[in-house]
């Protein structure tokens, strides 16, 4: 069993809970919210009511891809598209990792738990997306990911 679907625009990492109030009230920020809400929509969107089966051990892989900057040079944007050039700036694999795990438990999988392998890379590209692929570890047709 392998699903694959993409989640259009920026990756956006998982943002600490915030505490206001002294302690009294908790929230999670805006963006993070909105773009779980996209993660789920991106899934259900194309796997309406497919859910992986509890007992089983999954692998994901996600590629977030970012906008190359208008700023760079033909030379640096060609260097990129090459492959070159990797994202090394905000926005940790760790922390976009979790926006695309957590959103997805209960609807996808029962829980994140199950995720036993997981493969993050950060890239440029022509349009930012995270494109995400979840397979059962073990399975015959299981093949390793080529981002």
């Amino acid at each position: 069993m392998k699903v694959e679907f993409t989640v259009p625009g920026k990756p956006i990492p998982k943002a600490r809970a915030r505490t206001v109030r002294n302690g009294t009230r908790t929230y999670t920020p805006t963006p993070t919210v909105t773009y779980e809400n996209l993660v789920k929509y991106s899934y259900w969107q194309k796997y309406k009511g497919f859910k992986f089966p509890d007992d089983v051990a999954l692998k994901m892989d996600i590629l977030a891809q970012f906008e190359i900057p208008k700023s760079m040079s033909n030379k640096q944007r060609q260097q990129i598209l090459n492959g070159n050039t990797h994202y090394t700036k905000k926005g940790d694999a760790d922390n976009i990792a979790k926006a695309i795990l957590d959103p997805l438990n209960g609807l996808a999988y029962r829980d994140d738990a199950q995720v036993s392998d997981l493969n993050v890379k950060k890239r440029y590209g022509e349009l930012p997306m995270a494109r995400v692929t979840i397979t059962v570890i073990g399975e015959q047709n299981e093949k390793e990911s080529e981002f």
